[in-house]
C-alpha cells in the first residue's frame, strides 16, 4: 500500500532532522505502531504520511502514486475521501453535539446533511459505544467518550488508512485499553491503521512495530 523510500524532513530551528532518511513500507491490513520518545520523529513520520506536512526529500508512494509530486488538489482528495486522522486532542467542536461532530466531514453543512450521511453517523456512534450520546455536547462527555467520538468522525466516510498520533496520551489505562480495542476491531474490518505510541504495551498489540530514535528507525519486529 505504501512505499516510503529515504524520507527526509528538518525543521529550520533544529540542530539535526526529524526523519532522517526513512524507508519502510506498509502493507494493506497492517496495524503498525511508531515507537518511541518524544522527539524520536515519529509523530513527524506520521504527519508526512497522512499529507499534514510535506517532505524536503524523499518518496511516500501510495497504491502506486507518488504523494511528493501530487498536486494539491490530489492530496485534498486522499486526505477528504482515503486518510483519516485522530489526535491525542479530540479537536472537537465545542458548540456541535456528538453526533454534529460526526457528521462535519460530509463537508455540506448539518442543515444540509442527507438522511443516508445522518444514518451513517448515528451507526458509527453506535459503533464506538456511544448509542444515545448523539445529543451530548462535548463538554458533557468523558475523556474517552470524547476520542470515540473523533474516532468516528475519522472513520465516518469510510477511509482505507487511520492515522492515529497517540489517541490514548491523556487517557487512563482502562480508557485507553478501550480505544485499542476499538482500532483492532477496525483494523481487522480492512482499515489500515498507523499509530503513534510511546506506550511498549500498546504497540505489542499492533501487528507491526517500528522502534524510532533521532529521526532513524531503529528496530522493525
Amino acid at each position: 500500500m505504501f512505499q516510503i523510500r529515504d524520507l527526509r524532513k528538518k525543521y529550520s530551528a533544529a540542530a539535526t532532522p526529524a526523519v532522517d532518511n526513512v524507508s519502510l513500507d506498509i502493507q494493506a491490513g497492517d496495524f503498525l505502531s511508531l515507537l518511541g520518545r518524544s522527539g524520536s520523529g515519529k509523530s513527524t513520520l506520521l504527519n508526512m504520511l497522512s499529507l499534514l506536512v510535506q517532505p524536503d526529500s524523499g518518496q511516500i508512494v501510495f497504491e502506486g502514486k507518488d504523494l511528493c509530486r501530487c498536486h494539491e488538489k490530489e492530496r485534498t482528495h486522499l486526505r477528504r475521501e482515503l486518510f483519516a486522522v485522530v489526535f491525542q486532542q479530540h479537536h472537537l467542536m465545542p458548540y456541535m453535539t456528538a453526533l454534529e461532530n460526526v457528521l462535519l466531514p460530509y463537508m455540506g453543512g448539518v442543515s444540509f446533511v442527507t438522511a443516508g450521511q445522518r444514518g451513517k453517523a448515528c451507526e458509527m456512534l453506535f459503533r464506538v459505544g456511544l448509542e444515545g450520546k448523539e445529543s451530548s455536547l462535548p463538554r458533557n462527555l468523558s475523556g474517552g467518550e470524547q476520542q470515540r467520538v473523533a474516532l468516528a468522525r475519522a472513520l465516518v466516510r469510510g477511509a482505507k488508512v487511520l492515522f492515529a498520533d497517540e489517541p490514548t496520551g491523556s487517557l487512563d489505562s482502562a480508557t485507553g485499553g478501550a480505544i485499542m480495542a476499538l482500532l483492532q476491531e477496525f483494523n481487522k474490518d480492512g482499515v489500515t491503521v498507523v499509530m503513534v505510541t510511546h506506550n511498549p504495551e500498546y504497540a505489542r498489540q499492533s501487528g507491526r512495530t517500528i522502534t524510532m530514535a533521532d529521526g532513524k528507525i531503529e528496530t522493525i519486529s
